[in-house]
């Protein structure tokens, strides 16, 4: 009777043992993390950031063309060579100066550079018509040189054809620390990153 209560213990423990074995399971694939659904203002566009350059409420005028019609002879070196009047409106907050350059693009040589004026007080909303080639204005902006070697305006004067001329007018944050008689490339190299906004206006002269 007891080697029969040996046998039959021995036989359970070797059943446990080999169910200890086979029994561990195969381990269930992770539950998948459900996509996450964007909200509605998630999907609404970002608005684009505003370049320094755009304002479309910063604009260019003359009393004696408006934009894409002909300069008049007077304004040019056919009359009296004078430089025409200029306003501006809404320039962007923030601005220490202004600067002026006017230049033909469509010159056989390359860009002609007319007129170079720099340090152009924030508070100045315009300029009067025939602007001397005084060094220094009386409003304290300063005159950089032209495509002639010298300083001040210099009207339209093409040798053949119709060209195109540009009044660009930039708004900046700082004054420039440029002496008179500087050319166009260095005002645009010490403008550069000072730009707050800039508009155009553009006349043409044909001889």
């Amino acid at each position: 009777m007891r080697y029969l209560v040996l046998i039959t213990s021995a036989i359970l423990l070797g059943a446990c043992a080999t169910e200890s074995v086979t029994a561990s399971p195969i381990a269930e694939p992770t539950q998948a993390v459900p996509a996450v659904e964007p909200t509605q203002q998630e999907l609404q566009p970002t608005a684009e950031q505003p370049s320094p350059t755009d304002g479309p409420d910063f604009k260019l005028l003359s009393s004696a063309f408006v934009q894409g019609d002909p300069i008049p002879a007077a304004f040019s070196c056919d009359g009296e060579n004078i430089s025409p009047g200029l306003t501006w409106t809404h320039p962007p907050d923030g601005l220490l100066s202004f600067a002026l350059i006017l230049d033909d693009p469509d010159a056989p040589v390359g860009t002609w550079v007319h007129w170079v004026l720099f340090n152009i007080p924030a508070e100045a909303r315009s300029l009067p018509e025939s602007i001397g080639p005084d060094p220094m204005l009386a409003n304290g902006a300063v005159h950089g040189s032209n495509s002639w070697n010298s300083i001040g305006y210099g009207g339209p004067c093409p040798p053949g054809g119709e060209h195109r001329y540009f009044f660009k007018l930039y708004a900046l944050d700082s004054d420039l620390e440029l002496e008179v008689g500087a050319t166009k490339e260095q005002v645009l190299a010490a403008m550069e990153g000072h730009i707050l906004g800039q508009t155009d206006l553009m006349g043409t002269y044909s001889r």
